[in-house]
């Protein structure tokens, strides 16, 4: 199957901290964890892959990608006109952009608040607003990071559904979280980095049940922060 993300000798440094990532790959309907400790490089690496950081060596191929930080940014306008920004700016007629934003809005929970203004929306409603501004473009790919970090138990089932849908519809998605628990939950493949290097990339059950690299399972002990 033809990736829809390809990234060949990545490297990128800032300061004394160096990123090297030297071949990956998502596939369409891919869910890709990047797990590390804080500082380890998954923002950076995320950033290099939606092309918002280049890299000083190496090269990022691929579909339309869309970034998602932790807290994405919203405009002060409605729920609605936040949700067809990305169309608008995409050249979609007015009209034709409410309409699909309204839709996309019922399907991620959030028609009740089409009228609402955004920034009156708890943690959990932003960050499926995003997705659905998200959405409604059709990146072929999605770069996450730390989606639900601080959202409640509820919320975070919610998005989560959100990202196994996106996945389903043959998007590439890939997940920078600290929640191991999620990442058993969606992910099909892990990429563990430590320290800007890829210590590990395996397929979801042998990373959790068979790692092979001893900082791995340190890490996924608790022993390594």
């Amino acid at each position: 199957m033809r990736p829809v993300l390809r990234a060949e000798g990545l490297r990128h440094r800032r300061g004394g901290f160096a990123l090297e990532v030297g071949s990956l790959e998502v596939h369409p309907g891919e869910v890709l964890a990047v797990l590390g400790p804080s500082g380890s490089g998954k923002t950076t690496l995320l950033r290099l892959l939606a092309d918002l950081l280049p890299p000083e060596e190496g090269r990022v191929e691929g579909g339309f990608r869309v970034y998602l930080p932790q807290s994405p940014p919203l405009l002060r306008r409605s729920v609605l006109e936040n949700a067809a920004f990305g169309l608008r700016l995409h050249g979609v007629p007015k009209g034709e952009a409410h309409r699909r934003a309204k839709a996309m809005l019922e399907r991620v929970g959030l028609g009740p608040r089409a009228h609402q203004a955004a920034h009156t929306l708890s943690g959990g409603e932003a960050v499926r607003l995003a997705l659905a501004r998200t959405l409604l473009v059709d990146p072929e790919v999605l770069l996450l990071d730390e989606p639900t970090a601080s959202l409640d138990p509820s919320h975070v089932a919610r998005v989560e559904d959100l990202l196994r849908e996106a996945a389903r519809e043959g998007r590439g998605v890939v997940l920078a979280t600290h929640d191991l628990f999620q990442a058993r939950r969606l992910a099909g493949r892990v990429l563990f980095l430590l320290q800007g290097q890829v210590v590990e990339l395996a397929d979801a059950p042998s990373f959790f049940q068979r790692p092979k690299d001893p900082r791995s399972r340190a890490f996924l002990e608790g022993r390594l922060f």
